[in-house]
C-alpha cells in the first residue's frame, strides 16, 4: 500500500507518523486514548466522529507521508 486511504487503519498511521495525531484532531478525530491509538480504520472512526471532510483528511495524511519520506508500507503484519 502506498497511499493512506480510508481503509487503512488510524492505529497503523499513528504508530509509524506520530505527528498524524494533530491531523487528526484537527478533523474531531481522538486517535490517542490512554496513550495508545484507538482501534478501527479512518473511515470507521470519520463516520463515527462526524467528520464530513474525509477527502480533506486523507489528503493532509498523505501530504504529512510525502513531507517525511514519501514511500509508505502500512502493513504491519505480513500476509498469511
Amino acid at each position: 500500500m502506498s497511499r493512506i486511504t480510508a481503509d487503512t487503519t488510524v492505529e497503523e498511521v499513528v504508530l509509524r507518523y506520530p505527528d498524524a495525531v494533530d491531523i487528526f484532531f484537527k478533523y474531531g478525530i481522538p486517535a490517542i486514548a490512554c496513550g495508545t491509538p484507538i482501534w478501527g480504520t479512518i473511515g470507521e472512526n470519520a463516520e463515527k466522529y462526524g467528520v464530513e471532510d474525509l477527502d480533506g483528511l486523507l489528503r493532509e495524511l498523505n501530504a504529512l507521508v510525502e513531507e517525511k519520506g514519501g514511500k509508505i508500507d502500512l502493513k504491519l503484519t505480513p500476509d498469511l
